[in-house]
């Protein structure tokens, strides 16, 4: 049984994960409302005024907090936007949460708390961080400097946390779960950008750095310090080694095994998007 014949709406549906989750359920025949800032009727996190006008007539839908759920002021948002839903008659919530993060946990139980079905969806790192994300241009210049130390992460992809996403809009059996979900195999940093070097014949190199080395390079490179601050707290938080281990989530929710960062950079590779700068 699927919920196709309602409107599902897609917070963040035009970025990494939510346009696969868009596309996803347009493929399923579900009926769509991309909630962005240009959507119709629009959602724009900063203007709480447009929350409720999106979440009516909707009677599923796909909760991302931009820019992310670690974000200072991220649970209220997350809080209040999920209480309005719920006001508008939405049945069925799916929050894109993020693993072992305080502040995700926090906007978790806003959620769960709610008399709706819930499903949580907590993904370690996505892959697509290194071909559309803020690895992007310190691969094409040669260096990707993190405050990530020597740390492991199970990089996921973000096709597969859609999927899950997809099926958990969809489908039944997936309400009140909580799914973390990893790629298949642990991954340094240097081992990550060691891969795309083979990849792509380029010479590559990861270089961990501090926290504050970290939110300086992105001042420098023309970000504001009240934007580069709390996202170096947050890229050192999530690289801490806190998330070094591999979760089942993938192969709960869709009966499959999750796709490996590998395969995904052979993929990638030939399209150029790592090309030097």
């Amino acid at each position: 049984m699927t919920t196709n014949k309602h409107t599902t709406l897609v917070l963040g549906g035009t970025g990494r994960v939510g346009r696969r989750v868009t596309k996803g359920l347009v493929d399923r025949g579900v009926n769509v409302r991309v909630g962005s800032r240009t959507g119709t009727p629009p959602f724009d996190w900063e203007d709480p005024s447009t929350w409720a006008g999106a979440f009516a007539g909707v009677r599923s839908a796909y909760l991302m907090y931009y820019p992310e759920i670690e974000w200072p002021g991220a649970d209220e948002a997350i809080a209040a936007a999920a209480r309005l839903a719920v006001d508008a008659g939405v049945q069925r919530l799916v929050l894109l949460s993020g693993r072992n993060q305080d502040g995700a946990r926090r906007c978790e139980d806003a959620v769960t708390i709610l008399p709706v079905e819930w499903t949580i969806v907590a993904p370690a790192s996505f892959h697509q961080n290194f071909d559309e994300g803020v690895f992007l241009e310190p691969l094409r210049h040669g260096v990707l400097a993190l405050p990530a130390g020597d740390n492991t992460d199970p990089f996921v992809d973000a096709a597969d946390i859609a999927d899950v996403a997809v099926a958990a809009l969809t489908e039944d059996g997936h309400a009140g779960e909580r799914y973390e979900l990893t790629g298949p195999r642990l991954w340094t940093f240097a081992e990550a950008v060691d891969e795309i070097a083979r990849a792509t014949g380029r010479a590559l190199r990861y270089e961990p750095i501090t926290r504050d080395q970290f939110a300086d390079a992105i001042v420098n490179d023309g970000a504001p310090r009240d934007f580069a601050e709390p996202l170096a707290t947050l890229i050192s938080a999530f690289f801490d080694g806190r998330n070094s281990s591999l979760a089942d989530g993938v192969e709960r929710a869709l009966h499959r095994k999750p796709r490996d960062f590998a395969d995904w950079v052979a993929e990638i590779a030939p399209t150029g998007v790592w090309d030097a700068a």
